[in-house]
């Protein structure tokens, strides 16, 4: 009976231990500062007042763009892929990479765009 506890217990905790260590944590950019080693989940919005900065000739692989987080902090975003289809409609934006000084580095990018249906019909 002690056997079967123990095992189950300790299959318990290496579940705990693998489980935490993948886990994403979403915060804003000063916490995102605070702790430049760590990867996070930035939640916020497009700044549609600045342009974002794409030159596929120079590198297609990378774009930037100013991003104001839930708080309203702005910070300078580096999206390391190219500008996604329907960018510039998002509503809300997650990020998910880390600080580098005081720009945001970004391997990938969560956007939620405007539902195409309006009231049960479709937008045309």
């Amino acid at each position: 009976m002690k056997n079967k506890s123990f095992k189950l217990l300790l299959i318990i905790l290496l579940f705990n231990l693998f489980s935490c260590n993948n886990t994403a944590t979403y915060s804003d950019f000063t916490e995102a500062a605070a702790n430049p080693d760590t990867e996070y989940h930035v939640v916020g919005k497009l700044n549609k007042t600045i342009p974002v900065y794409y030159e596929p000739k120079i590198n297609a692989d990378e774009c930037s763009f100013m991003m104001l987080d839930n708080k309203g902090l702005e910070k300078k975003v580096v999206l390391h892929k190219s500008v996604p289809q329907d960018f510039a409609k998002s509503e809300q934006i997650v990020l998910i990479g880390k600080m580098q000084g005081d720009e945001f580095h970004a391997n990938e990018i969560l956007m939620k765009c405007p539902s195409k249906y309006n009231d049960g019909k479709p937008q045309v």
